[in-house]
């Protein structure tokens, strides 16, 4: 995948776990752990937006963008 979810450093940075920060952004904890793990499809802004401003950082600090090995090949 070309987008990388880096949630789980910067909780570790802000020292805070799945569950509280479940409860600070109001998602569900299988959903939450699902977009941690880097198996999210897709998240929406209003998610990232919560997520930024409970953990105080930018969507940047979040995610990443790595090509596929894949898409270099393709060109």
């Amino acid at each position: 995948m070309a987008i990388i979810v880096n949630l789980d450093v910067m909780m570790a940075k802000r020292k805070i776990g799945l569950t509280e920060l479940a409860g600070k952004v109001d998602i569900t904890l299988a959903n939450l752990s699902i977009l941690k793990n880097n198996k999210a499809k897709a998240v929406r802004f209003q998610t990232l937006e919560a997520i930024c401003k409970a953990l105080d950082c930018q969507p940047g600090d979040i995610l990443e963008y790595a090509p596929d090995e894949e898409s270099d090949a393709d060109q």
